[in-house]
């Protein structure tokens, strides 16, 4: 199984499925998810509401759409409150969520955003410790993952995941 962190687009990754830093309405926002909506075309917003709402730490999966990837999973991480009102477990359980739906579903790569360090204010050095713990938890339970890809948005966040000992590969696939 391969495990790299990459400076991409998550929007022009070619995989199974790229993962919607969401918010629990499912409704397009900015950041990664205005990028993957706009990418991904109107129907994405329609199937987004048939499946809405999803609490935060949930995830739910819709088609990819206009989108390279054959799905998008929403997960949606929790708003930075100071750290005591439970959002590392709430972040680590959109991961895990994330994971379990791509393997319910058959899924062999995944490729995830920082989810909830834009808008949600989340600390990206603890939310990137949190988000490698689940998701090398979530790949530990079954040989089905092939590749598993942590999208960066910025040079810091890929230098947050090399400091976490993911492997920085460049750009594309």
């Amino acid at each position: 199984m391969e495990v790299v962190a990459r400076l991409v687009d998550i929007t022009t990754l070619d995989l199974d499925a790229i993962v919607n830093a969401a918010n629990s309405d499912l409704t397009q926002g900015g950041g990664v998810c205005g990028a993957i909506h706009r990418a991904a075309g109107r129907e994405l917003a329609a199937a987004c509401a048939a499946v809405a709402p999803c609490p935060t730490g949930e995830a739910r999966i819709t088609p990819g759409f206009g989108l390279p990837a054959r799905f998008v999973i929403h997960a949606v991480g929790p708003v930075w409150s100071g750290g005591r009102a439970g959002e590392a477990e709430l972040l680590a359980s959109a991961y895990r969520a994330s994971m379990e739906i791509a393997r319910r579903e058959g899924l062999v790569s995944i490729a995830f955003p920082a989810i909830g360090t834009g808008i949600y204010g989340y600390p990206l050095a603890e939310a990137t410790r949190i988000a490698v713990a689940a998701v090398h938890e979530e790949a530990t339970l079954t040989s089905g993952f092939e590749r598993i890809v942590f999208a960066c948005f910025s040079q810091e966040a890929l230098d947050a995941y090399a400091d976490e000992g993911v492997a920085v590969k460049g750009g594309g696939q």
